[in-house]
């Protein structure tokens, strides 16, 4: 059975939304798209490198699917790490609007999210891997689906845009399982969820 993982880009003040480019999410008016490109060193790099080489199969959302679909698939080279995995591997996309996907490989899942990731999780040989998809991650935390959330947060606040933990969010606890700080000065954590968090007093 495989693991279900979130790699999602934050910004100091939790903002998720369109980190690569300034017309990849404007909803809300939002003009600060673009905002991770500065800091795209090697260490990052090789850290979303090692990410992919853990993929099975790939879970997306609606808008994070049409973002990838835009541009992997002209990139045909067999040694890009990412784009081979990305235009090879299975991809799922969450949505009851999308009918007729165009990027090869791809499935719809727009029944029960719960019963369908639990499916798609239970045949992937690897990683089911989740990138961007803020609101797919925030359904998937309140179904207590994901496992391992590796979080990048860029050393930027932007005082807008749409956050990854929004208000309701179901309460949850992790385990810190490894990080470190790019030469960009990225904070790149990973962290397993261990259920529902503790409480006390001091």
């Amino acid at each position: 059975m495989g693991k279900l993982v979130l790699t999602s880009f934050v910004t100091l003040d939790g903002v998720y939304q369109a980190p690569g480019g300034p017309d990849e999410d404007t909803r809300g008016g939002f003009r600060q798209g673009g905002w991770s490109v500065p800091y795209g060193d090697e260490d990052f790099g090789a850290f979303m490198t090692g990410v992919f080489d853990r993929v099975g199969a790939f879970l997306l959302g609606r808008r994070t699917y049409e973002i990838f679909a835009s541009y992997w698939p002209a990139k045909t080279d067999p040694q890009d790490p990412i784009a081979s995995r990305l235009n090879g591997l299975p991809k799922y996309v969450a949505s009851t609007t999308l009918t007729d996907p165009s990027w090869a490989g791809t499935t719809v899942l727009g029944g029960d999210l719960a019963k369908e990731v639990a499916a798609v999780k239970e045949r992937t040989e690897g990683e089911l891997q989740v990138h961007g998809s803020g609101d797919l991650a925030a359904s998937l935390f309140d179904l207590g689906l994901i496992d391992t959330v590796h979080l990048l947060t860029f050393p930027v606040v932007l005082g807008d845009g749409r956050r990854l933990f929004p208000r309701g969010v179901r309460p949850t606890a992790f385990r810190h399982t490894g990080g470190h700080v790019t030469a960009a000065g990225v904070c790149v954590q990973s962290y397993d969820r261990t259920g529902s968090p503790s409480y006390g007093s001091y």
